[in-house]
């Protein structure tokens, strides 16, 4: 009798338990029974060169596209939900609507940032913009950073919040070699500002946005290890991954990949130019978008950055050392299995989502849970 009424007891304390828990819970679950199983699944098609994807904590995947659209993509359905087309992107090429990133105290600081191409009397420039999220749109457009040159190739644009709330901003060339050596203009540069668009007391040029120099077309950007990572593309050999520092020239033009040549090592040794951590060798392979994965749920790739490529069309999984300070090993994943890979993000329960980059309303949004 005593065991009955333990084991009824236990069972209406679990029950309430459970109750209790589902109360407490204001946004969807990451995870749950009716999640899908299959361990690569098609999430959304029919999209339309998407440029970033990130994991909200509403738990739906943030994109833009291109063309200028920004949605929300409910990742268990897949269905898409529009917040907004923003009227003056100007695409060009590979120019347009291109990164985002969202206020780590989203939603109670309801800022969305986005950086993207437009047209300045007849000048095709690059900006970073600030937008509200209020009753499922966007609006109250501030722009914190403009006037940026920008070309049909070579715009960087990738955005990062970190934990001090800067915000960092990469920049390509602008199809401009010589701008990378120049730290009085923005371009082929991480750029890093305030959360207002102010430039902090501490950058390493007053009054200037600039924190390194050297840049060719950083396109991946990510922070891990209390350190920033950048995925840069190269010109015809040796895309590269590089550890940022304050001031630091990451030597383009004169430099592409490792200081190994007699030229390049000559400059190298002149400007302090700091050796990238992975270098892609005798060939491009054009890295994109970047994230860090550390989850158990795919334990082969912990402690890992994750790139994606376009001119390879598969994902790299770069092995970081304890310290994140050397890349260990280097493997690949997904040859040609989806097309042109533009960017990837990881959600909190260790899901790695790609979306792909060929055109024609071809594109998607693949979830990997599994390998």
């Amino acid at each position: 009798m005593k065991h009955s009424v333990v084991l009824i007891l236990g069972i209406i304390t679990l029950s309430l338990l459970s109750v209790t828990c589902k109360k407490k819970s204001t946004t969807p679950r990451p995870e749950g029974d009716d999640w899908p199983s299959d361990s690569v699944r098609m999430v959304a098609q029919q999209l339309n060169f998407p440029w970033e994807i990130l994991w909200g904590p509403d738990n739906y995947i943030w994109m833009t596209e291109r063309g200028g659209r920004i949605s929300r993509i409910e990742p268990k359905t897949g269905a898409v939900q529009p917040l907004l087309t923003i009227n003056d992107v100007k695409t060009d090429g590979e120019g347009g609507l291109l990164g985002m990133t969202l206020h780590p105290n989203f939603p109670q600081q309801p800022y969305l940032y986005v950086v993207y191409n437009y047209d300045q009397s007849g000048n095709y420039r690059e900006k970073v913009v600030r937008y509200s999220y209020t009753n499922n749109t966007l609006n109250s457009p501030q722009v914190l950073l403009s006037n940026i040159q920008a070309a049909g190739i070579h715009n960087g644009a990738r955005l990062l919040i970190s934990p001090d709330n800067k915000l960092w901003i990469t920049t390509g060339d602008a199809s401009n070699s010589a701008n990378a050596q120049n730290t009085g203009i923005p371009n082929g540069k991480v750029l890093r500002i305030n959360l207002d668009g102010s430039i902090p007391a501490d950058n390493p040029f007053a009054n200037n946005p600039v924190w390194s120099y050297g840049h060719r077309n950083p396109q991946g950007l990510v922070w891990a290890h209390d350190r920033l990572y950048t995925a840069e593309h190269g010109a015809n050999i040796e895309d590269e991954v590089n550890i940022i520092e304050k001031q630091r020239n990451y030597g383009w033009p004169a430099v592409e990949g490792p200081c190994d040549q007699g030229a390049e090592q000559n400059f190298c040794s002149t400007n302090n130019v700091p050796a990238p951590i992975w270098s892609s060798g005798s060939s491009t392979v054009a890295t994109s978008g970047m994230e860090y994965y550390n989850n158990s749920r795919i334990p082969e790739w912990g402690n890992s950055l994750l790139v994606a490529t376009l001119k390879s069309q598969r994902l790299y999984q770069l092995k970081l050392s304890a310290d994140g300070k050397q890349v260990t090993s280097s493997r690949t994943w997904f040859v040609n299995a989806f097309g042109r890979l533009r960017d990837v993000c990881v959600s909190p329960a260790g899901r790695v989502y790609l979306c792909t980059s060929n055109g024609g309303n071809n594109d998607k949004v693949v979830e990997i849970s599994g390998l």
